[in-house]
């Protein structure tokens, strides 16, 4: 059965106003009491065992108290628009405690007071849409990799100024919305992300976006509006000049000469080992430490021309290219 009790002031009251309408709570699958005064969720909460749905947006909540996270069969809970802080959530999603998980998979806590990515959410191991646009969050957990069945993590409106390497570990995201935030770069790991269909970036501060990031094939919406995103870097950027050390290992890699163990000192062939390739086409050069970072405006997914991040051997290795359209 389906209840809504939208704009009521039910305040202490919500048992004995279901009561005249249904003879048990135990019916109530769909409980709709957004745009209430409610400042706290009666005790009465827990006798709706079997709600599948309940929408608590639009009210004065300062608390969600872990009766609702128990409820066996609640798979959407939508609080957004509260008074919700990190301190306002139970300190575990688990009903039990142990061995069980919160059955949720859908959870918006949009619009409320929080400050920090809630580290219970990791425990949400069905969770397949998170929401958490318009709070104060500073920082993306770096366990998010641990919720695997996310389909959507929508944290736009917030502090954000970096992104953890392990979002590109969550292998079934299909929306990534980041907009609105104060991110300067993106990881590479993005591009690990073959599901994503959706990546919202718009009013942030990113200059570029990673080189890999052309492989999300299955990607078929992307937003970069109000973004400082540069044709080039300034062109009166200091290049450090490279190492003797540098300078030695490019010559050992590029003229194929054969070192072995016991030849050079351990470090030395660590340092070998480490040589990365040019990305121009027409260059077999490498580099160590030292390198030059160029934007290169790259098509993409047949509508978009985006600046990409490359790292080159030598500013010679610069192919000259047409001004990108604005």
């Amino acid at each position: 059965s389906r209840m809504n009790l939208y704009d009521i002031n039910l305040e202490d009251d919500l048992y004995s106003e279901t009561k005249q309408r249904l003879k048990s709570q135990k019916d109530i699958e769909i409980l709709l009491i957004n745009n209430n005064r409610l400042k706290y969720l009666p005790t009465s909460i827990k006798t709706f065992i079997n709600l599948r749905t309940l929408d608590l947006s639009y009210n004065r909540l300062t608390e969600l108290p872990e009766a609702v996270f128990s409820m066996p069969f609640l798979v959407t809970l939508v609080a957004k628009n509260n008074q919700l802080t990190n301190q306002s959530l139970p300190k575990t999603f688990s009903p039990s405690g142990r061995n069980q998980y919160c059955s949720l998979k859908e959870l918006n806590l949009s619009g409320n007071l929080l400050t920090h990515f809630p580290e219970q959410l990791i425990d949400l191991r069905y969770l397949k849409y998170l929401y958490m646009g318009g709070n104060k969050i500073t920082a993306i957990s770096k366990d998010i990799w641990k919720m695997q069945s996310l389909q959507v993590l929508s944290i736009g409106g917030n502090l954000i100024t970096e992104v953890p390497e392990s979002v590109g570990l969550l292998s079934q995201l299909q929306a990534l919305v980041l907009c609105d935030n104060l991110i300067e770069n993106l990881p590479a790991s993005i591009a690990r992300l073959k599901t994503l269909k959706s990546l919202l970036l718009h009013k942030n501060r990113l200059k570029h976006l990673p080189r890999d990031i052309v492989a999300l094939k299955n990607l078929a919406e992307l937003s970069l509006r109000d973004n400082p995103l540069v044709v080039r870097f300034v062109q009166d950027m200091a290049l450090n000049p490279p190492s003797l050390m540098e300078l030695s290992a490019r010559m050992v890699k590029s003229t194929g000469v054969e070192v072995c163990p016991g030849d050079v000192p351990q470090t030395i062939l660590e340092y070998l080992s480490c040589a990365n390739c040019c990305v121009n086409p027409n260059c077999k050069g490498v580099f160590f430490d030292n390198r030059v970072e160029h934007i290169k405006f790259v098509d993409f997914c047949g509508k978009y021309r985006v600046p990409l991040l490359q790292y080159l051997c030598s500013s010679k290795c610069i192919e000259p290219e047409e001004e990108p359209r604005a």
